[in-house]
């Protein structure tokens, strides 16, 4: 019986020489390309944000809260005394230009100066800062609003927020497949599209840290949905992406949720016990069942809170209308009975004493 060519292969000494060689190289590469992977730079969330209040007077707290995740790694957050929306900002320094994700919801430098706190964080580069780059989860104006302070800044630039500049600048060509990548020198960022809560968001993970910035599209507190075939599709794609990947934390664009998982009243200032901004790997993957499936108004699932963005419009409007009827009608109401008093006094002329009635002054 004719032996297999391997197996008769296997019995010569070159040949033998020529399999171990091979069986060492698979055995090895995997190890070598893992081993060649930089290392995670961590990082610290030993913070308290700052609550707010409920009387806030000026001076209550910092307008802006820095924290140092670590040496190049910076989270801002807007005063929940300046905006009751307090969103979530952040810097990340590479060795050739600095990255800020969102401007927050002022605009006035007077009462936020977000960009002089930002370039007071970049390390300097000669007589020039290092440059930055400007860009936006998604395009709601508590996330952009502080544009205007960064427009004409030399060394600055900021990318547009809608859709077709989202797309042309990350080069997103079969929106929202795909992925893009900045490089912010010796330290890259990779860049999703994450379209559900608003169609221009995007989702980024930074591989020197490992953390993962969501936005709306994933924090502690009410998750919106404008689309919701939109949002399953990314909470699966963006999981996907994650799957093989470290996950320091997951960082979103708000907090609104207490340390027991209750909510806190939208437009409050004041969020006493408010739970950590950061979630998790194992939160990020099973976002793909908790958005999955929900075409309601609202509902509760595994802790959060999924909320249609749409009927919170209508509700807002309803509300705006009732009141404005409301206002209306109690207008219309002052305007009779003033014209009732009117016809009142008309109809009974004032009594003239004796003096003044023959054009006579009182005697003194």
């Amino acid at each position: 019986m004719r032996k297999p060519v391997v197996a008769g292969l296997a019995q010569r000494p070159l040949a033998q020489s020529v399999f171990a060689l091979l069986a060492v190289t698979l055995l090895v590469t995997p190890l070598a390309a893992k081993a060649a992977a930089p290392p995670i730079v961590p990082g610290s969330m030993d913070v308290r944000w700052n609550p707010g209040a409920l009387d806030c007077r000026p001076g209550t707290e910092p307008v802006i809260q820095v924290h140092a995740y670590n040496a190049s790694t910076y989270i801002l957050r807007e005063s929940l005394c300046a905006t009751s929306e307090a969103p979530f900002m952040y810097l990340l320094i590479g060795s050739q230009r600095a990255l800020l994700i969102d401007t927050g919801d002022v605009a006035d430098p007077a009462r936020a100066p977000l960009a002089r706190t930002v370039l007071g964080l970049l390390p300097m580069t000669g007589a020039a800062r290092l440059p930055l780059l400007v860009v936006h989860s998604h395009r709601h104006s508590d996330h952009r609003a502080g544009d205007p302070q960064f427009a004409r800044l030399p060394g600055v630039q900021v990318v547009g927020y809608d859709l077709a500049a989202v797309k042309r600048f990350y080069g997103f060509a079969d929106w929202p497949a795909g992925q893009a990548t900045l490089d912010l020198g010796g330290r890259q960022v990779d860049v999703l599209p994450a379209p559900g809560h608003q169609e221009t968001e995007v989702v980024f993970y930074d591989r020197q840290t490992a953390l993962m910035f969501s936005g709306d599209f994933l924090l502690p507190g009410r998750l919106l949905v404008d689309d919701a075939a939109a949002d399953a599709a990314s909470a699966r794609r963006v999981a996907a992406f994650a799957a093989d990947k470290p996950i320091a934390y997951v960082l979103g664009g708000h907090i609104e949720m207490n340390l027991d998982g209750g909510l806190f009243g939208l437009g409050s200032r004041y969020h006493p016990g408010e739970r950590p901004l950061q979630l998790s790997k194992t939160e990020l993957m099973a976002l793909p069942g908790i958005v999955g499936g929900f075409r309601g108004v609202y509902a509760r699932r595994s802790g959060f809170t999924l909320v249609n963005q749409a009927y919170l419009i209508e509700l807002g409007e309803a509300a705006l209308a009732i009141i404005a009827v409301v206002f209306i009608a109690g207008l219309a109401a002052l305007i009779i009975r003033a014209r009732r008093w009117a016809l009142i006094f008309k109809a009974r002329p004032m009594k003239l004493s004796p003096v003044m009635a023959t054009g006579g002054a009182p005697a003194l």
